[in-house]
């Protein structure tokens, strides 16, 4: 929990506003491609690092220390002609922690279906009034809206609903071609569709919820002089993933959360000066929700 942010954007925090659009970092890895052309692989880069910093997402226009920290990693795996590429993609986000040097984790998910077509020194266009049909701006655009709805529903209770709506509009679209993989429901386990239908459904109210109390009412405070109070809020909302139990393991929104949020939540109460949170009833919990990172994170918490 050591990254550091600049001064502006301690100022910004001080504001206890939240940021609309994208400063993303972009990485495109071809190596297991080879060929001779290595440049159209730093044309893509630049073309993406144009079009996802450079298009006004919300219409507000921020200074960098005010925009959100994202990357972009593609990773390209086949090359089938035709200018044509597949891969997969990670995409990752950050939220500033008040009145902290550290950075919050806020969304981190590996794309494993995305293919798309480029030419070199293409010129990548958004509108959203009009469907692109080309999934390099569609998927990109998806995941840009998705990230502004993580930000804002982090600082405001439900605060990235216009987000989300634009980016499931994104996904049916998508889906409605049946062109591309990543987006169909039905034969595509973990789909981009799935993502943000489970996100927009009344059936994750409280996940969303819980989003916005863990870090506004928990992180924001839990660097203050008394952690207490702070991490009981964090608690009792994890608690509250009890409400998941019976169908956890096909709910991608709950799976993406508590794998991206692993690291932190064990940092936390790893730290110690728990008050009278029973640590074991979470321990019990996340063993069983989250089984992945229990030799890693919550069979090593102490009683």
């Amino acid at each position: 929990m050591k990254k550091y942010i600049s001064l502006f954007l301690l100022l910004f925090l001080f504001n206890l506003s939240f940021s609309q659009e994208l400063l993303a970092n972009i990485k495109v890895d071809a190596q297991s491609l080879g060929g001779s052309n290595q440049q159209v692989y730093k044309s893509l880069e630049k073309s993406l690092r144009d079009f996802i910093n450079n298009t006004s997402w919300t219409g507000k226009k921020l200074q960098n220390f005010e925009k959100i920290k994202c990357n972009f990693s593609i990773v390209l795996t086949e090359s089938p002609g035709g200018n044509k590429y597949k891969g997969y993609i990670t995409v990752q986000s950050v939220r500033p922690v008040y009145n902290t040097i550290y950075e919050s984790s806020l969304l981190n998910i590996r794309d494993q279906r995305f293919s798309f077509e480029y030419i070199e020194n293409e010129n990548l266009i958004f509108n959203e009034r009009q469907f692109s049909g080309k999934n390099l701006i569609d998927v990109i655009s998806f995941y840009v809206y998705t990230i502004l709805g993580y930000d804002a529903d982090s600082f405001q209770s439900s605060g990235g609903t216009q987000w989300f709506q634009k980016a499931q509009q994104i996904a049916q679209n998508g889906e409605s071609q049946n062109i591309y993989d990543g987006w169909k429901q039905i034969a595509e386990p973990r789909n981009r569709s799935q993502l943000i239908r489970e996100i927009m459904s009344p059936n994750m109210v409280q996940l969303r919820s819980l989003f916005y109390s863990y870090h506004r009412a928990g992180l924001d405070n839990l660097f203050n002089q008394d952690q207490t109070s702070a991490k009981k809020v964090i608690f009792d909302g994890l608690m509250q993933l009890k409400t998941y139990d019976s169908n956890f393991t096909q709910n991608y929104y709950l799976d993406l959360f508590l794998i991206t949020k692993a690291d932190e939540i064990f940092n936390i109460f790893n730290s110690g000066n728990n008050g009278e949170i029973v640590l074991g009833d979470l321990k019990q919990l996340l063993i069983l929700m989250n089984p992945k990172n229990t030799d890693k994170y919550w069979s090593q918490w102490k009683q």
